[in-house]
Parts: C-alpha cells; structure tokens; sequence
C-alpha cells in the first residue's frame, strides 16, 4: 500500500469516464420472485483515462527531471502494474475542486456515549463511506463549532474518533478533501501479464488511449 498520489501529466483528454459499481447476488424462484444480496454498501469506482499526447522531448522535463510519458511510465512501473494501490485526487483529473473538496459534511449526531463517526460525502443523498480524506486530515465541527484535531479528536482510515463523546444532540459535520485509494486496472494478456500501451506517433510524442484505475479499499 502506497501514499503516492497519481500525478498530474499534460496530455491528459477530456473523454475521463468514471463508473460506479456494485456487486449484487440475485436468485431467482420457479415463480419468478426475487432474492437479492447485495455485497457491498458503497460502490467501487473505475476511472478510464485517456492521454492525447506525452512529451518525450528533453526540452520538456518538469523539476524532476522527467518528462510526461516518463512520469506516467515510471509511477506504473513503481507500482508493479496492479500490484502496488496509491492515491488519486479525483479534482486533478477532472479540473474541478468540487470532485474531491467537501464541506459541511453531515457525519453523525451525538448520543453522549459513541465516539467513532464515519467521514462520509453526501452524493445525491446518498451517503458515501470516506476512508481516505487528505493526509487522514479532516475540520470537523460540533453544531458549527470548530475543534481541533489532535486535541479533541483523532482521525484514522476516515473514522473521527473524539476524546470524549460528543453531548446528546449535538450535530457533528466535517471539511475535508477526498482521495480515492486506487490500482492499476488493466487488461492482461494471454500470459497473465498485466501493461499499458503506448504509441509514438510523431518525433518524442506519444499518446496512451486508455489507463484504467479501479477503487480499492483496505
């Protein structure tokens, strides 16, 4: 398990296809009726990303000395293809700071005796388990109040755990910048090998039609 995030890399399209899935059991009677099991409460995003061009050209090495299309080939080379999971901003892909930054998010209410809340995002009233906000760091507020994290609560896999139980009533919400946990999530060909293509079609350019990410959790 890493902590990298996937890099922001020019070149990237904006054909981003994202996908959230579930896994359903159905079984279904001689009358026709219905039993469904569903195997998971939050779903497993895919993200497909396409890549119109990467700079292979020296003149174009960022601060770490690598261009592009070496960036985005040694981060999957790091990663052991779909062996090792890391760190995806949803807003670095997508532009929009309203894809991973959250505010005011409803996490519970006090009862004087539980301690442990959920980070959740609400999507559409629907309540979405966040296990890893940035830097396990979160604002959370009792009834719109701030309080401080390392003092008065603690936050681990996306669960706020505070000193002492929040009083009976007392509304508990939350800031925080969500990250997915994500892997590698491409084809492997008939010797079990798992890799990403990429074609130069111009002088130190190259484009990489598809590099697949699935969600993971711990």
């Amino acid at each position: 398990m890493s902590n990298v995030l996937f890099p922001k890399i020019r070149g990237l399209a904006w054909n981003i296809t994202k996908t959230p899935t579930f896994s359903t059991e159905i079984q279904e009677s001689l009358a026709g009726r219905e039993v469904r099991i569903q195997n998971f409460q939050n779903p497993i995003w895919e993200f497909s990303l396409t890549y119109e061009y990467l700079l292979n050209d020296p003149k174009s090495r960022d601060e770490n000395e690598q261009t592009p299309l070496e960036t985005l080939v040694g981060f999957f080379l790091a990663r052991g293809g779909r062996f090792d999971d890391f760190l995806l901003n949803e807003s670095d892909i997508t532009g929009r700071l309203e894809d991973s930054a959250y505010t005011g998010q409803p996490i519970g209410t006090g009862d004087g005796a539980t301690k442990s809340f959920q980070l959740v995002r609400n999507i559409g009233g629907f309540l979405e388990a966040v296990q890893n906000p940035m830097n396990q760091t979160a604002t959370v507020y009792l009834d719109g109040s701030s309080v401080v994290q390392g003092t008065d609560y603690s936050v681990a896999n996306g669960v706020v755990t505070f000193v002492v139980a929040p009083l009976a009533g007392k509304k508990i919400t939350a800031d925080f910048i969500m990250l997915h946990r994500v892997r590698f999530h491409t084809g492997s060909s008939l010797s079990g090998k798992e890799g990403i293509e990429f074609s130069n079609f111009y002088f130190n350019l190259y484009e990489c039609k598809e590099v697949q990410l699935i969600s993971v959790r711990k």
